[in-house]
């Protein structure tokens, strides 16, 4: 008989938390580094943002975490702020040069490295996203809440906002599932092409990404459910 039959539940729970505690340290001491490595940088880029964009120079938005907790996501701005006056509503309208230069070398996400440390998110997991987006997922989708979100994932070095919704939120099941600290260095390493290369800063005829709606789910026998054919 396997092992893991012999243990009771608890036992099991423990057993799984043993990689996500390596896996929270490597976060912290990482994130640490990177941080005062990337201070000078960070203070350029802000000073930049508020004679480019204006002030406030952070982006503060809810996002959801683990478990469906919220928290809030900080990050550089890159866009202009709504005004109806001007006819700046759109974000096509409200992102300027400045705020793609910024997404398409991920500088605004710098200060994301904070939710990091704090323990919001990790270095690397599923992309954090709206709390309104939370009934609409399929149980399978839902899955995608049993890690900490991350500042790269599986689906932002597999395409990113080019892949459709669908499959997105499929490879972050699929990083549930197969996580691991190999994983994990593959996705960092895989990371740093897809910001050499630009590549996914921007869905097909969207600014960013166009908003998740949801999508119509069957399921298949085993109980995992797809989006459909």
């Amino acid at each position: 008989m396997p092992t893991s039959a012999l243990m009771d539940a608890p036992a099991q729970a423990a057993v799984r938390a043993r990689p996500d505690r390596l896996k929270r340290t490597i976060d912290v001491v990482a994130t640490l580094v990177l941080l005062v490595l990337t201070a000078p940088l960070m203070a350029l880029v802000a000073l930049v943002v508020a004679v480019g964009l204006g002030r406030p120079v952070l982006f503060r938005q809810a996002r959801v975490g683990r478990d469906g907790t919220i928290f809030e996501l900080v990050k550089f701005r890159s866009m202009l702020p709504i005004d109806p006056r001007r006819g700046v509503v759109a974000d096509v309208d409200r992102l300027t040069p400045l705020g793609r230069l910024l997404r398409a070398t991920s500088l605004d996400e710098l200060p994301t490295l904070w939710n990091v440390l704090r323990g919001d998110m990790s270095l690397v997991g599923p992309r954090p996203l709206l709390p309104e987006y939370l009934p609409r997922y399929s149980p399978w989708q839902a899955r995608r809440h049993e890690v900490r979100p991350g500042v790269t994932g599986l689906a932002q070095v597999n395409g990113r906002n080019s892949l459709s919704w669908e499959a997105k939120l499929d490879l972050d099941v699929q990083y549930v599932d197969s996580r691991g600290l190999r994983v994990d260095l593959t996705i960092l390493l895989a990371t740093v092409r897809t910001v050499l290369w630009r590549d996914g800063i921007s869905a097909a005829g969207s600014a960013t990404a166009p908003e998740f709606l949801g999508s119509q789910i069957r399921v298949e026998p085993g109980g995992r459910d797809r989006a459909p054919v």
